[in-house]
């Protein structure tokens, strides 16, 4: 009887990963092919963004902290780049090397402090702490103020691939945000992972095991400014400027957005609420009613319908769990 059961969960198993890996081919294909059925500077931005909401997700839905200030990393990786870029003449690679590294030490530096509160303290110390960026780039002369920098050259990618086409500067964002999923996704399932969603779980319980939870959730910072960065470092190259905009405190809470629209906590659920989010600013852009307006009403209804997300109410559905979609949350 037991060997039985063991074998119909091992055919449920490899149901499930069959199912799962299917979608995962059918989207890699539609990423593939979309530049030739949709506006590639469309695409580009939601790959951009639907990164920067997975690397929030991390700190969010894995880690359990809520930050107001995820647009300093964004924004200010996009500022790193598009100067050094334009004024140093760097290659693009280099760009958002720097770009990234300069996000992870502003991570570096914000964590140190906000991880020191918990809850709506911690959110205000990143809400305030990023705040004091967003004026620092409003003063500072680099930025070149509310102007922003502006003509950035895409350059050419390791000296011959010219990104100032759109379809070779799609494959290289394209090929930028898998990286990025990959590396999130290996995070989340590794050892550290574990160990950040014990701390999410019960905090006390990880302190008792004897996991030092300040520097796990100081990592977790990091890491997630600088994927957020990374997102911020393209997005720079695919518009060709950097403005005040980027490190507003309205991107932070346009994230926010679209990670409970998805479904925090879930790898998929961010790219989903990133991609409504976009595609609702892209096509209602040039319509008579406002697009905030909409945004809230659809983010209201997902609110009172989807209280786990649209991504995490699918996982959490009888077909979600029949295809092996789990819903930790």
């Amino acid at each position: 009887m037991a060997d039985i059961t063991e074998t119909i969960r091992t055919e449920k198993s490899r149901t499930a990963l069959s199912v799962q890996a299917g979608f995962l081919l059918a989207g890699l294909l539609f990423l593939l092919l979309a530049p030739f059925f949709f506006y590639p500077i469309f695409l580009m931005k939601l790959l951009c963004f639907a990164l920067f909401a997975c690397a929030f997700n991390l700190l969010l839905g894995y880690t359990g902290l809520l930050s107001f200030g995820h647009a300093t990393f964004f924004g200010g990786a996009a500022y790193f780049t598009a100067y050094t870029v334009k004024s140093w003449a760097l290659p693009p690679e280099l760009g958002i090397l720097i770009g990234v590294v300069g996000a992870a030490f502003l991570g570096l530096v914000m964590g140190f402090f906000a991880i020191r509160r918990q809850g709506i303290y911690f959110a205000m110390i990143t809400l305030a702490l990023s705040q004091m960026f967003f004026f620092f780039c409003l003063q500072a002369e680099f930025t070149e103020g509310e102007d922003g920098i502006q003509s950035v050259p895409r350059g050419h990618l390791f000296g011959f691939i010219d990104l100032s086409n759109s379809t070779n500067m799609y494959y290289f964002v394209l090929a930028v945000f898998l990286v990025g999923i990959l590396i999130i996704w290996r995070f989340i399932n590794s050892p550290f992972g574990m160990i950040l969603k014990s701390i999410r779980e019960n905090e006390n319980r990880a302190i008792s095991l004897g996991y030092s939870v300040a520097r796990y959730k100081l990592g977790a910072f990091v890491m997630s400014a600088a994927l957020a960065g990374l997102a911020g470092a393209m997005k720079s190259l695919v518009f060709q400027f950097a403005t005040l905009t980027d490190v507003a405190w309205q991107m932070s809470g346009e994230v926010i957005l679209m990670t409970l629209l998805g479904g925090i906590g879930t790898l998929v659920g961010p790219l989903f609420g990133a991609g409504l989010v976009v595609a609702l600013q892209n096509y209602l852009a040039t319509s008579e009613f406002p697009v905030t307006i909409i945004t809230g009403v659809v983010f209201m209804i997902c609110v009172l319908i989807f209280r786990r997300g649209i991504i995490g109410e699918f996982y959490a559905s009888r077909l979600g769990r029949k295809l092996g979609f789990v819903y930790r949350r």
